[in-house]
């Protein structure tokens, strides 16, 4: 939502697509919507069973570990496309398990609120 919001201002062709699966915390993604007048769709329903979305950016944070966030997001990357994931201090240990299924490249950036995290920036996702 807060992509949404200030791409509203800079990019207001920017199509956000928001997957919640609890319905309690997408209506209320619903209702900040509303009321900062941003246009996004949000689905309530599971990311997995969610029909592929070919979607040029795809971030999750806090959902799974980084080799299961990995299948989600070659389901719904477009060719070409990147994923960003926020990981904390475990970061290192989720890479390790994921290359052992995975090839990508990636860029790490620190987090600027947390000495431990990360920010996963994965590109040219593949299965090993």
């Amino acid at each position: 939502m807060v992509i949404a919001i200030l791409a509203a201002e800079t990019r207001p062709e920017l199509q956000v697509i928001l997957v919640e699966s609890d319905a309690r915390k997408a209506a209320f993604l619903g209702t900040v919507a509303r009321e900062t007048q941003v246009k996004t769709r949000i689905h309530t329903t599971r990311v997995e069973v969610l029909a592929p979305l070919d979607a040029d950016v795809v971030s999750a944070r806090a959902l799974a570990p980084l080799d299961v966030l990995l299948g989600y997001a070659e389901r719904h990357l477009a060719p070409g496309g990147l994923a960003l994931f926020p990981k904390g201090e475990r970061a290192q240990a989720e890479l390790d398990i994921a290359r052992a299924r995975w090839r990508f490249s990636l860029q790490e950036h620190r987090s600027v609120t947390d000495p431990a995290a990360v920010i996963l920036a994965i590109e040219g996702l593949s299965r090993v």
